[in-house]
Formats: C-alpha cells, structure tokens, sequence
C-alpha cells in the first residue's frame, strides 16, 4: 500500500513552511518532515556547503530526488524548499495531493529570513534577490496549490489551524 503526504507546504523562503509544517502536524498527530533536512542527510553537508562545493545544478538534482522520495513513502506533513517548484517534474509529483501554498509579501519574508541569514541564493542583495525569487515562483506555486493560506502577520499555529480546517480528510 502506498504512503501519501498528508499535506504538502510550498512557499517562499520566510514563508514558514518549516514552523508551520511542525505546527500542522502536531495537530494532526503525524510526522513533520522537510526535504531540505533530507537533502543535508544525503549530502553529508549544509545546504550553503552544497552550493558553495558543488553548485546549485547538483543541489537541484538532490532536491528533486528527496522531494519524489518523500512524495511516494510519506505519510505526514511535509515542507518543500522554496525553490523545489522550480523542476517541472516536482511539480508532475505534486499532482493530486494536498499542497498547501503559503503567502508571504516581500516584507514579511525579509523580516523572518533577515538579510543575513545564510541561505545561498539570497547572500548577495538579498531584498532584491528575494523579490525576484517571489516575482519568478509565485506562478509555479500557485500551479501546485490546492489551499492557499496567507501568513502574514499570523503565528504558524494560526496559520496551522486554518490549513487543518480546510484540507479534505
């Protein structure tokens, strides 16, 4: 019998993906688990050590095989990185699941990630950077999503009990 996500969390880096996620499953009484803690697993590194010794192309081809890995033998919540949309074929392994899209404008995102906050795609410019990042993604999330929740403002358990309400059984 396959396993499934009980919810699948997207969004922008400051989104809470992560917070939210923990949050969510806890309500739920299932597993909280995030494709970026994998990708570090299998690596052996931090992500910013991923980019820096090998690139972001070899970190993208991690990416995608956590999320299909995840995708098909995940029972709980699971957060993506704000970038794993970007593989047309993540996007195919979203299809007919819950995935769950988390708002946050530009201003909100750049208070919770800050501007130094180690992340390797926003290390140079990182206001700019971030709002290209949100202008580029937020079609490629909005394709995926079948709920979608703004944050802003809100505490990830505000945010969690509202997704809780609205995913289908």
């Amino acid at each position: 019998m396959s396993r499934r996500p009980r919810a699948i969390l997207v969004g922008a880096p400051g989104a809470g993906k992560t917070s939210t996620g923990r949050a969510l499953a806890s309500r739920l009484g299932v597993e909280f688990r995030d494709t970026d803690t994998d990708i570090e697993a299998a690596a052996g590194k931090p992500i910013p050590e991923i980019f820096l010794d090998d690139g972001e192309e070899h970190f993208r081809a991690l990416e995608r095989a956590a999320v299909a890995g995840a995708v098909s033998d995940f029972d709980g919540v699971l957060a993506l990185g704000g970038g794993a949309i970007l593989a047309e074929e993540t996007r195919a392994a979203l299809a007919h699941h819950q995935v769950v899209h988390l708002v946050v404008s530009l201003g909100e995102a750049v208070k919770r990630v800050g501007l130094n906050s180690g992340r390797p795609l926003l290390e140079i410019n990182p206001r700019a950077t971030l709002k290209f990042l949100l202008d580029q993604r937020l079609p490629l999330y909005e394709s995926v999503a079948t709920i979608t929740v703004e944050t802003d403002g809100r505490t990830p358990d505000e945010v969690a009990e509202e997704i809780q309400a609205l995913l289908k059984p």
